[in-house]
């Protein structure tokens, strides 16, 4: 005698069980804060190698700007005669900010005042001509000079170049070592700032006496 079988077959188009449906939000919550980290990351990355370019074109704009002549517009140089010179501060004192500067008196050197900057009085002495405020909570946490392989943190660089050498002078101010590089005793190799992010993110810009600007 033959037995009746009854099958019973699973319903396939019932919906997930709420086990389930908390697994599988879990799972798309943390997948979703791994991409966001990711994100915020490689977003930081960006800033800084963007910061780091904005210098170098700073460092070219100086460059060019006294090698084509340029006279500054607002400023009247006390060095006669001029020759074309812009350059560029960085200190330890205001790591949010630099300062781009013509060289009125041909000292190879910022001498102030920092403030105003820029002046909107036609004449005066004043040798700023920008101040530049890094944004993003980024900073310059290192400025140093490189002889050989021994690199040693300043407080204060100025870079400056001057017509018709494209070259960098390399200059520094508040240390010990300053003198000695200011009467030819001691030969910088490059300068190197350093720029980092709030998390820890940073980079490099280096600068060559030959004038070359080199990013890392």
């Amino acid at each position: 005698m033959a037995k009746n079988l009854k099958f019973k077959i699973k319903n396939s188009n019932s919906g997930m069980t709420y086990v389930e449906l908390i697994v599988v939000l879990s799972i798309f919550s943390i997948m979703s804060a791994i991409g966001l980290f990711s994100y915020k990351e490689f977003q930081i990355k960006v800033d800084i190698k963007n910061l780091a370019n904005d210098i170098a074109l700073k460092f070219v704009q100086a460059q060019k700007e006294s090698t084509t002549g340029k006279l500054p517009v607002l400023s009247m140089p006390s060095a006669d005669p001029w020759k074309p010179s812009y350059g560029l501060l960085f200190t330890s004192d205001s790591p949010s900010a630099f300062l781009y500067f013509a060289d009125l008196d041909q000292g190879k050197v910022f001498d102030g005042p920092y403030i105003p900057c820029p002046s909107n009085d036609p004449g005066n002495s004043v040798e700023c001509l920008e101040t530049i405020t890094i944004t993003k909570g980024n900073f310059v946490s290192d400025i140093s000079i490189f002889i050989g392989a021994t690199a040693t943190e300043i407080s204060e660089a100025h870079i400056t170049f001057t017509r018709p050498d494209s070259g960098a002078t390399l200059r520094c101010t508040g240390d010990s070592i300053c003198a000695q590089i200011a009467d030819g005793t001691t030969i910088i190799d490059f300068l190197q700032i350093t720029i980092s992010s709030p998390q820890g993110t940073s980079s490099l810009i280096k600068v060559y006496p030959s004038g070359r600007i080199q990013l890392n």
